[in-house]
């Protein structure tokens, strides 16, 4: 027995299993702590954080296919190495200047007027997205590439490895805020921005031992397919052609000037496919993705993004706008991390008992059904809907109230004062103007409606981590090998995309009794997502879709969509 726990716990698969929570737990840290540190940097505004949010969603929106056609280019080591250099390197270097900000943060505003400190600001919010940028092709080139290799032709394993991934995820999204913020609150802010510089320091060299310890047991890992050995052949090619010399006679004939002129025509076309090199890896990136067999089940995963019903700054504020204390908040924080996980586990018995696409059937169902909670949720006692209120009134009353703002306010200075007055009525949990009286107490709301949203949530993050979990497998099996990055990273443009669009919708539409409008449009979105996967599954299983799961019908719903060339 001991030799058996001796050998797991050097296998390729824990090496995994433990680089990846180092990794994840970091990640979650940095992104809990910079969102505070921007809010603490700028005078308690949320316009640093709101800034930094729209710079790293636009940067994976824009670059998510060429970041991924990169990851199908090189080896596979040299990405995974190179992306954890970047990411750990910038999330240092971040936290550096952040210390300096902090302790000297006086000076700063005097010097220039001002604009070193703007300046520092610009610099952190870019080297932080520089982060973000690595830590997305980390996460394509291990959960979507490194997996399915070590998991080999068993789907099974890749099953479980997947699911195993995604309770590491849940168990750190919850422990790692946790742990920063108390650093944080006994500590001090810069105290906090050291820690987490060392904690990615340390982080860093484990990582890379252990990324290269799982690469020497799998030797498979070092085995690419043909993209990558075209992109060498291709570098080669170009230095040969370059090296070759014209014959003597075609020398004499021709003279200096003409081949002079050819050489510069030559360089300006290199020139120029070079700066047009990513346009056409963005376009062909989307056309590919578009192309896949599994188009509609990613789409259907990426409208699931677009939703207030969540746990994020949105779902909070209004939370505590209808009287939970965040004491509360953290113990339903915690309810969501356990059906979370067992969201992954039902995954894995479900694909046993019914193959792969029949789970994400099953999945969005379950999800939808508990969502209806939230629907109804709406329309109970205590809800603050209120369609007489115009959702966008909260905004326009302020960007044109009768009193005029400064004659120096520029419209960033008029969006700021909004963002400034509008966004807090949700997110700081106030619902009373800035102008009322404190010392008027607040009527005691009733707790049926938020108590039926919260149930709903958190029920659903059984079939919303089931039918995650779905999709990404059948990314995984569906798509060829050396387009495995520049799918998965326009998958995850597509996630981003739909998950500004809610950030967008939920600032045109601040106030809280427009959050009920909110929630009816994000389940019709979640509505939407799944009748595309439905769709999806209906084409690949055609009349088989509502057999009943036997051990024969297993390997009909885990194949391929049929007609599908380009499976592995």
């Amino acid at each position: 027995r001991l030799g058996s726990v001796a050998a797991y716990l050097t296998s390729a698969k824990f090496l995994l299993y433990l680089g990846h929570a180092l990794s994840t737990w970091g990640d979650r840290m940095w992104h809990f702590a910079v969102s505070v540190f921007l809010v603490e940097l700028y005078g308690n505004s949320l316009l640093l954080t709101a800034v930094y949010g729209l710079v790293v969603a636009g940067s994976v929106l824009l670059l998510g296919a060429i970041i991924g056609d990169w990851v199908d280019k090189n080896s596979r080591l040299k990405v995974a190495q190179t992306s954890l250099i970047v990411q750990n390197a910038s999330v240092i270097l971040c936290g550096i200047i952040l210390m300096i900000i902090f302790l000297f943060k006086t000076q700063l505003l005097t010097l220039y007027h001002g604009w070193l400190l703007t300046m520092c600001y610009i610099l952190v919010i870019t080297i932080a997205n520089i982060a973000n940028l690595a830590s997305t092709a980390t996460a394509i080139t291990i959960q979507r590439d490194w997996i399915v290799v070590v998991a080999g032709e068993d789907r099974s394993k890749l099953a479980d490895m997947n699911a195993t991934i995604r309770r590491i995820d849940q168990l750190t999204n919850i422990l790692a805020p946790m742990a920063v913020g108390q650093i944080m609150t006994f500590g001090s802010p810069m105290i906090g921005c050291g820690f987490i510089s060392g904690w990615n320091l340390m982080s860093m060299c484990v990582e890379y031992l252990l990324l290269w310890k799982v690469y020497q047991k799998t030797p498979t890992l070092a085995l690419k397919s043909a993209k990558v050995e075209e992109s060498e052949l291709k570098h080669l090619n170009v230095k040969k052609e370059s090296d070759v010399k014209p014959a003597e006679g075609v020398q004499l004939i021709v003279g200096k000037e003409v081949t002079g002129f050819e050489s510069q025509q030559e360089k300006e076309v290199g020139c120029a496919a070079r700066i047009a090199e990513p346009f056409i890896t963005f376009r062909d990136g989307w056309v590919l993705y578009y192309n896949q067999p599994v188009f509609l089940a990613g789409m259907g995963l990426a409208f699931l993004y677009m939703t207030v019903l969540g746990f994020d700054c949105i779902t909070t504020g209004y939370a505590y706008t209808q009287g939970l204390s965040g004491s509360v908040l953290s113990l339903l924080m915690g309810a969501s991390a356990v059906t979370g996980i067992m969201g992954t586990v039902a995954f894995t018995w479900l694909r046993r008992k019914c193959g792969l696409i029949r789970t994400g059937l099953i999945s969005g169902v379950a999800q939808f059904a508990c969502l209806v909670l939230c629907v109804i949720s709406v329309f109970m006692p205590g809800s603050p809907l209120d369609l007489t209120v115009s959702p966008f009134a909260d905004i326009s009353a302020r960007l044109f109230e009768s009193e005029p703002l400064p004659a120096i306010a520029s419209p960033e200075d008029k969006l700021e004062m909004v963002f400034a007055t509008a966004m807090p009525n949700l997110l700081n949990g106030s619902t009373t103007p800035a102008n009322s009286d404190p010392e008027m107490s607040p009527e005691p709301v009733p707790l049926i409606s938020v108590s039926l949203l919260f149930a709903g949530v958190i029920a659903a993050r059984v079939g919303l981590w089931s039918f995650d979990l779905t999709v990404t497998q059948l990314l995984q099996e569906n798509v060829i090998e050396s387009e495995r990055g520049i799918i998965n990273g326009v998958q995850n443009s597509m996630n981003y995309l739909l998950d500004l669009l809610h950030f967008i919708m939920v600032i045109l539409a601040p106030n809280p009794e427009a959050f009920g409008l909110l929630v009816l449009i994000s389940v019709s979105f979640v509505a939407m997502g799944h009748i595309m996967y439905f769709r999806f599954a209906q084409k690949s299983l055609g009349k088989q879709l509502f057999v009943c799961c036997t051990p024969d019908s297993k390997a009909v719903s885990d194949s391929p969509p049929p007609g599908n060339t380009s499976t592995v």
